[in-house]
C-alpha cells in the first residue's frame, strides 16, 4: 500500500530529532491506548497484521496529523466497528462501567498480561518448499504497487542487490492482513548500495538492508 505510512526517502518532513531522556509513554493516555490495543487483540477477531492494515489506511491528513497511539486509537476504532464489536454510535458515547457488557471466553485480564508480552507471538512456520535464493545471490524486487498491505516499501521497489541471509520461513503479512491466512513465505535479508537506492549523490561504501519476502524478489 502506498500509504502515508511509507515515507521512506520523501522530502518535505524534515530532520529526525531525537528527543533526549524520552520517556516511554508522554501521558497517563497513552498507557491505556496500549493496554485496549493488546487487549482487543486478545479477543482475536483479526490477524496482528490486520492492525498495521488498518493504520496505514487512515486518510494522510489523520496519520501525519495525530501522536502515535493517537494512530493506534483511531485504527482499532475501524478495526472494532468493521467486525461488528462495538458500533459508530456507541464509540460517540461516554465510556460505560466495567461489568455492563458480558465477559469475553478470550478476555485478556491483568493477571496475564506478563506472560503474554514474554511470550511474544511466534510467526515462523514449517517452509512447504526449499527456498528459492541463497547468499550471496544477486536478485531484483518487484516494481509492485499494492492497493492492500505490503512490506516491500516504495524506496526498495525495482532495484538491483544481493541475498545476505536467509532467515526462514514466516507469516506473509500481505496475505495474513487481509484474512487470507498465514501463506507463510520465506523472508531474506537483502543488501543494496547506497547509489542503487539513493543515486549518484549517495554516500560513497554506503549499504541498506531489508528484509523482503521471496514474492518480492526475482532473480536478477
Amino acid at each position: 500500500m502506498n500509504g502515508a505510512q511509507d515515507v521512506g526517502g520523501m522530502m518535505g518532513f524534515g530532520p529526525v530529532v531525537p528527543e533526549r531522556n524520552e520517556p516511554v509513554f508522554h501521558g497517563e493516555w497513552e498507557k491505556r491506548a496500549l493496554g485496549v490495543v493488546l487487549a482487543c487483540g486478545a479477543l482475536g477477531a483479526w490477524p496482528g497484521d490486520a492492525t498495521r492494515l488498518a493504520r496505514e489506511s487512515l486518510h494522510p491528513v489523520q496519520y501525519w496529523g495525530k501522536s502515535y497511539y493517537n494512530i493506534w486509537i483511531t485504527a482499532l476504532e475501524h478495526l472494532l466497528v468493521q467486525h461488528g464489536l462495538v458500533d459508530k454510535a456507541e464509540l460517540a458515547q461516554p465510556a460505560s462501567p466495567e461489568g455492563d457488557a458480558p465477559p469475553s471466553p478470550r478476555m485478556l485480564r491483568a493477571a496475564a498480561v506478563a506472560g503474554l508480552l514474554a511470550r511474544g507471538t511466534p510467526y515462523d512456520r514449517p517452509a512447504s518448499a526449499s527456498a528459492r535464493f541463497a547468499v550471496g545471490e544477486a536478485i531484483v524486487t518487484r516494481n509492485i504497487n499494492p492497493t492492500g498491505h505490503t512490506r516491500l516499501p516504495r524506496y526498495a521497489r525495482g532495484k538491483r542487490g544481493q541475498v545476505g541471509a536467509v532467515r526462514g520461513c514466516f507469516v506473509f503479512p500481505d496475505a495474513n492482513a487481509h484474512g487470507r491466512g498465514p501463506a507463510p513465505q520465506w523472508c531474506y535479508t537483502v543488501v543494496f548500495t547506497g547509489a542503487e537506492i539513493w543515486g549518484v549523490g549517495a554516500e560513497p561504501g554506503l549499504t541498506l538492508s531489508i528484509d523482503a519476502f521471496e514474492a518480492y524478489l526475482e532473480p536478477a
